[in-house]
């Protein structure tokens, strides 16, 4: 079954996910960028982060580097690149 997720518009299915495992201090986690997408067609993107591999509401801070894999992983979530500005020209978005 697909994974499910809520957000203001209602309920969402995953379609692609990027997770970049981080660490501050002692305390692990990791910042997601997930592509959603609703009953009716239509894409959300969602930046959260995670712990227990649960989605958490809240900021997201990403750190250069982080925003360096964040351009890596990308290109091999091709739905999620197109979401964020257009295939290739999503590294340039997130820049």
């Amino acid at each position: 079954m697909a994974t499910r997720a809520e957000t203001p518009w209602g309920p969402a299915t995953l379609v692609e996910e990027v997770s970049l495992p981080q660490r501050a201090g002692g305390k692990r986690f990791s910042s997601v960028v997930q592509l959603l997408e609703n009953d009716k067609g239509d894409r959300l993107v969602r930046f959260a982060y995670s712990t227990g591999g649960i989605a958490r509401r809240g900021p997201v801070t990403l750190r250069g580097r982080d925003l360096e894999r964040l351009r890596t992983a990308l290109s091999d979530h091709p739905a999620l690149a197109q979401a964020l500005g257009g295939g290739a020209s999503a590294a340039q978005l997130v820049r």
